[in-house]
C-alpha cells in the first residue's frame, strides 16, 4: 500500500512537505518516485530515489527547489518542496516498484527512474496548490 499525505495550499515562495508511507513491501528493495500531474497535462516524474542505497534523481525543473529522503526505519519518503512556484501546482502522486537488479556478481540494483510506466504501486494523490 502507498499513501500520500502532506499537499495543501501555499504562496509562491512558500515550502510544503509530502509523505509517502509504504507498507507490504520490503522498502530495501524498492524504487518509490514522486510524480504530477497538472489539470489538462501528462503525468511527470518529479523525483525517485533507491532507499537501500539513496540513489537519487530530480526533474529537471525542481533541481534546487526539492529534496526527495527516505526514512527507512519507518518506510516513508519525503519530498521537501522549496521555493513553490505556481506551476507547480498539480496532484501529486507517490509510486513504487521493485528495481531491477544487474546481472551482476552481487546482484546490483539499477537507478530509479522519472518513467511512470516503471512503477505498478500508486497512491490516491494529493493535491498542491500554489497562489501567487
Amino acid at each position: 500500500q502507498v499513501v500520500e499525505s502532506g499537499g495543501g495550499l501555499v504562496q509562491a515562495g512558500g515550502s510544503l512537505r509530502l509523505s509517502c508511507a509504504v507498507s507490504g513491501f520490503s522498502f530495501d528493495e524498492l524504487a518509490i518516485g514522486w510524480f504530477r500531474q497538472a489539470p489538462g497535462k501528462e503525468r511527470e516524474g518529479v523525483s525517485c530515489i533507491g532507499p537501500k542505497d539513496g540513489a537519487t534523481s530530480y526533474a529537471d525543473s525542481v533541481k534546487g527547489r526539492f529534496t526527495i529522503s527516505s526514512a527507512n526505519a519507518t518506510n516513508t519518503v519525503y519530498l521537501q518542496m522549496n521555493s513553490l512556484k505556481p506551476e507547480d501546482t498539480a496532484v501529486y502522486y507517490c509510486a513504487a516498484d521493485f528495481r531491477t537488479l544487474r546481472a551482476s556478481n552481487p546482484p546490483i540494483p539499477i537507478a530509479p527512474t522519472l518513467d511512470p510506466w516503471d512503477y505498478s504501486y500508486w497512491g490516491q494523490g494529493t493535491q498542491v496548490t500554489v497562489s501567487t
